[in-house]
């Protein structure tokens, strides 16, 4: 089947989480990890690419969501959504901006619309400013992110130095009304030169609404939400046949592994309440570069199913590490060194890996060498089970953005997945 939706995520916590709300319509969601090698032969109704490019350079990040949309194209996507984190992470520079407006001159698009509310994990768009649950984003635990701290809950304020374009609102007063007037703001604010506009949305109804004005949109931005009402749109336009069978899903049995490097406040809470209930093995940046990976490698060697390893800790000790390492140096190794224990663990009999944070996602799934991953069954909003092969074993993978999930999560989602 042509592809009827083309999707570019920015980190892979965010494909998984996109993938898994597209899936849930029944329709054949293909999640591929970085940009295909190959032309694409066989192609799903809604394929998403997962990148890595929150926190790269803006001008690298356009060029590898460049690259993606070249290969979406080719396999006959006509509609392209660029997605990134719910929480708007960014810095003064990008790398949401400059993509969108990449996207939007490829696909000859000269207006999009920015909705990163995802209303069942707590975010919302009033007025044009981003709350976490009732917190203005600049005062969530989001202000002290290590890569991209948030101290700003405007959005138009946050996007407006990183595009060239106009940048505009259609606020919550506008959204109830309903897809009509929607798209009726949308269009006046077209004819006034405002390429760029962002949209409130504090609840389900107003992501339908939205998704209903825009449907023809050739490029969208946002978190996932907004687009789970897409499936039902293309249905009704003929696009996509009724609700198809999902292919049999099947979780490996093997060990389990939970591998942690978010240090998002909502992270630190399941570390703290996983650890009283596993093996458990903290990294801390300092005494890697002093003692090297071995001793967590005897570590884990040493252990039966069920361990978890992490790097997740508070804004403070965050802040000593960047201090000592530099703040990138810092990043990179701690993610090098999760990447390297997923492998490890992988070639000694584990199967089943929970991964938490969008970046250590990226680098574990690189190490892994994953290709494409089959979405299977949900453990918490955006966050589903997903199977790949690697290194021709057979593996599951949960691949949670650092702020979802409940403070239970981790042993939530090994409970969840019953083996074949």
């Amino acid at each position: 089947m042509s592809v009827i939706f083309g999707a570019i995520a920015d980190d892979f916590t965010g494909a998984t989480d996109l993938a898994g709300l597209l899936a849930r319509s029944g329709a054949h969601v293909s999640l591929r990890i970085g940009v295909p090698d190959a032309k694409p032969l066989y192609t799903a109704p809604y394929e998403v690419i997962a990148l890595k490019i929150r926190s790269v350079q803006p001008e690298n990040a356009v060029e590898q969501a460049e690259e993606a949309l070249e290969w979406l194209q080719s396999a006959g996507a006509k509609q392209i959504f660029w997605k990134y984190c719910s929480t708007f992470d960014s810095t003064e520079k990008g790398n949401i901006g400059p993509v969108a407006e990449a996207l939007m001159l490829r696909m000859d698009a000269n207006q999009t619309i920015y909705c990163p509310a995802y209303p069942q994990n707590g975010r919302s768009v009033f007025m044009g400013n981003l709350f976490v649950g009732r917190e203005p984003l600049a005062e969530s635990p989001m202000k002290d992110h290590p890569l991209t701290p948030m101290r700003d809950s405007n959005l138009l304020r946050l996007l407006s130095p990183q595009v060239t374009g106009q940048v505009g609102l259609v606020d919550r007063l506008c959204v109830v009304v309903g897809p009509r007037a929607i798209r009726t703001e949308l269009d006046k604010l077209a004819k006034q030169g405002v390429a760029h506009v962002i949209v409130d949305a504090v609840a389900d109804d107003d992501l339908v609404a939205i998704a209903t004005a825009c449907h023809d949109f050739k490029v969208l931005t946002g978190g996932s939400a907004i687009a789970m009402p897409l499936p039902h749109l293309h249905r009704q336009a003929g696009l996509l046949p009724e609700r198809q069978h999902a292919d049999p899903w099947q979780a490996p049995s093997g060990k389990a592994l939970v591998l942690s490097g978010s240090c998002s406040a909502m992270t630190q809470a399941q570390v703290a309440v996983y650890r009283e209930q596993t093996a458990s093995y903290q990294l801390d940046p300092l005494a890697l570069v002093r003692d090297g990976m071995q001793p967590m490698f005897d570590w884990l060697q040493a252990q039966g199913d069920g361990a978890m390893i992490y790097a997740t800790t508070n804004p403070e000790a965050v802040k000593t590490a960047q201090a000592r390492l530099g703040r990138e140096h810092a990043g990179a190794l701690v993610e090098s060194v999760l990447a390297q224990a997923a492998v490890f663990a992988r070639n000694k009999g584990t199967r089943r890996f929970v991964v938490a944070g969008g970046e250590t996602s990226g680098a574990v799934t690189q190490a892994l060498g994953v290709t494409q991953l089959n979405v299977g069954q949900e453990i918490a909003p955006g966050v589903p089970w997903c199977t790949c092969d690697s290194a021709g074993v057979h593996i599951a993978l949960a691949l949670k953005s650092g702020n979802f999930g409940d403070d239970d999560f981790f042993a939530t989602a090994l409970r969840e997945l019953k083996p074949a």
